[in-house]
């Protein structure tokens, strides 16, 4: 036994110092060696200074929240909670409501008996809001990003995305069958040099966020819509960080850029600015939606929508299609006054004026010390580095709300300048 155990640590010894030393299979079972390989990976992630740590709150979502190991309210600049309707009251009731007249779930995808009265009607809301012909729900935009591409392309067609796009759209295009190619970021002419190239497929469609999450910039879309008439084809775009505040009316990229009604197709989530709980969807075509309906595998094999989520972004669409205290504008005000000030104290911002404010650092390690010294002085917000984002792109995300005040903006821009000077960001 001793002499085993000598041999075994002889062994792990010669394996950290020779990754393809081999481990004899008596020695070393399946499970420990997986255990030894993940260990390396999440050591070289605290090395790299890129380890992720989840902080737990301990209150509802909103503009000032409680968080686990702090004390007294903390103000939150790093949610999606666009809108600030995560906690709204009434979409509180509604979902609570839903919870009594149509219970907690279905137990049960949409085909077999899993689709409610509540579930058809606010998929007619999504494609009236959008000024489409028909919607589907999905459990969640990645899943409707991953339903989509498969069931519409084959080897004819050619799908042409945005290096930059979500990860969840380049996994959805990952799985059709089409010819697949990538434009550089929001560069119009080599979008257009592969639309000249690809003039012999059946179908091609054009993929495109319409706001880029991590930078906050927004998609050209009037070019790239100008490009898909010119050569015949269609477009999509994800607005999950467009969809109920950007726009005068919240209608998303396309109301902001005066292109309304240009998209092919449309997908967003739920559970960002409307609402915050869960859930995505296909706006478009009638013929796409009803097509989705029955080859769409994650609609086909994933349970649907439950009851208080449904009425909750029900609730939502209602309060924004009448107006309900001009959110959207709240929004860019906000908006407006963290980036304005924020420039004027010499913080580099990234984006176009969309209330995604990432503070550019460069550093990794410099972006998690300068979101944690933020939380010990009560600002919570998170430092964001490879793999999420690029290699020396690091930086801090600020996320505005509707329901964050002028104050609020103006004691996280103090907070930011005091903890800036510490770390020599500013001067």
């Amino acid at each position: 036994f001793n002499m085993a155990a000598l041999y075994v640590s002889a062994v792990r010894t010669l394996r950290c110092r020779s990754p393809g030393f081999f481990v004899p299979r008596r020695f070393q079972s399946a499970l420990s060696s997986m255990k030894e390989i993940l260990e390396g990976e999440l050591e070289g992630i605290r090395e790299a200074g890129t380890w992720k740590t989840e902080r737990v709150i301990t209150s509802p979502q909103a503009a000032s929240i409680t968080v686990q190991g702090t004390e007294g309210k903390i103000l939150n600049f790093c949610a999606n909670n666009y809108l600030g309707l995560s906690s709204n009251p009434e979409v509180i009731a509604a979902g609570m409501k839903a919870l009594e007249t149509h219970g907690a779930g279905l137990s049960s995808v949409r085909f077999i008996c899993g689709t409610q009265d509540i579930h058809r009607e606010l998929e007619q809301k999504i494609a009236k809001f959008h000024g489409r012909e028909d919607a589907i729900l999905y459990i969640s935009c990645f899943d409707a990003n991953a339903g989509i591409f498969e069931v519409l392309l084959n080897k004819d067609d050619a799908v042409i995305s945005d290096e930059l796009n979500h990860a969840s759209i380049i996994d959805g295009i990952r799985l059709c069958k089409a010819q697949r190619f990538r434009y550089k970021h929001k560069d119009m002419n080599d979008l257009e040099s592969i639309l000249q190239q690809t003039q012999g497929c059946r179908m091609r469609l054009i993929v495109t966020d319409g706001v880029f999450s991590m930078d906050g910039n927004v998609t050209p879309l009037r070019e790239i819509c100008d490009l898909a008439d010119k050569y015949n084809s269609m477009t999509f775009i994800d607005e999950c960080h467009a969809t109920g505040f950007l726009g005068a009316t919240g209608r998303g990229t396309e109301e902001f850029l005066g292109v309304d009604g240009r998209c092919t197709i449309i997908n967003s989530t739920l559970g960002k600015a409307l609402g915050g709980a869960a859930g995505g969807y296909t706006t478009g075509p009638k013929e796409l939606v009803t097509l989705l309906r029955q080859r769409s595998r994650p609609y086909l094999f994933s349970n649907t929508l439950p009851p208080p989520v449904v009425q909750c972004a029900s609730k939502v669409f209602d309060l924004l299609m009448e107006g309900e205290a001009n959110l959207p504008q709240k929004v860019a005000e906000n908006t407006a006054r963290f980036r304005q000030k924020m420039v004027a104290a010499g913080f580099t911002i990234a984006g176009d004026n969309h209330p995604i404010c990432p503070v550019m650092l460069g550093d990794a390690r410099l972006a998690a010390e300068m979101s944690d010294a933020m939380l010990q002085r009560g600002i919570y917000v998170i430092g964001f580095s490879y793999p999420v984002v690029p290699k020396g792109k690091a930086r801090i995300r600020v996320q505005i709300s509707a329901v964050h005040s002028f104050e609020d903006i103006d004691r996280t821009v103090d907070a930011f300048i005091e903890v800036g000077k510490q770390f020599g960001v500013v001067s």
